[in-house]
């Protein structure tokens, strides 16, 4: 409870001390949330890293949220550690498509490689990055994969050739039409599986073959 108590203020200290900055706070599940302004996002920032307050030195993790039916689709989340107070907070800002938000690797420096993450896997740009490249997909890889309209074979397949000794890539075809289950189809509708007729054989002649054994 004391935990709670701590947390809901300091959500009431950090709303306070950035008015113009933080849009909103949320305590949920003993987690607090601040939503922010994404032009603020290096102010913020650099107020919970420094702020005696709050101390929160450590960037633990950076990561995205896609909501497609939304003007600006992603959330940009932010999650922070105090080892001075033991606390964690979760900072989250909206980001579009085309909407870049501003690098923090000159807050935190271990944002380099996670903020190339949301980009290769969302999309979305940070502006003033030193090295915005993909991290985890290949080179002249099309898309970005945890968007929510990205497709699940992908666009591409890879293969390597043998004729010209090297990896190639190729548009994904695929074996067969894609197949919509509407449970009406002959394999969705069967009330019994192929081969349960043979269990339920094997169950009935059971006794009467350990019978014939008997006989014989």
């Amino acid at each position: 409870m004391a935990d709670m108590e701590a947390l809901a203020e300091l959500g009431e200290y950090i709303a306070s001390a950035l008015p113009d900055d933080v849009v909103g706070t949320e305590l949920t599940y003993g987690e607090l949330t601040v939503w922010i302004a994404r032009p603020s996002v290096l102010r913020v920032m650099t107020f919970l890293r420094d702020d005696q307050n709050c101390h929160f030195k450590q960037l633990m993790d950076i990561t995205g949220v896609d909501y497609p039916s939304r003007e600006e689709r992603f959330e940009v989340v932010y999650n922070l550690l105090s080892l001075k107070h033991n606390q964690r907070v979760r900072v989250k800002l909206p980001a579009g498509e085309e909407t870049p938000v501003d690098s923090i690797t000159g807050v935190y420096s271990t944002a380099g490689w996670l903020e190339r993450e949301v980009w290769d896997l969302y999309g979305v740009f940070f502006a003033n990055h030193p090295d915005l490249r993909r991290i985890l997909s290949d080179y002249g890889f099309e898309g970005h994969p945890l968007r929510k309209d990205f497709p699940l074979t992908g666009f591409v397949e890879v293969r390597y050739d043998e004729d010209e000794k090297r990896v190639v890539y190729e548009p994904v075809k695929l074996s067969q039409e894609f197949r919509n289950f509407d449970f009406m189809s002959p394999w969705e509708g069967m009330l019994h599986l192929p081969g349960d007729e043979k269990a339920q054989a094997a169950g009935g002649h059971g006794s009467g073959g350990h019978g014939e054994g008997k006989k014989g």
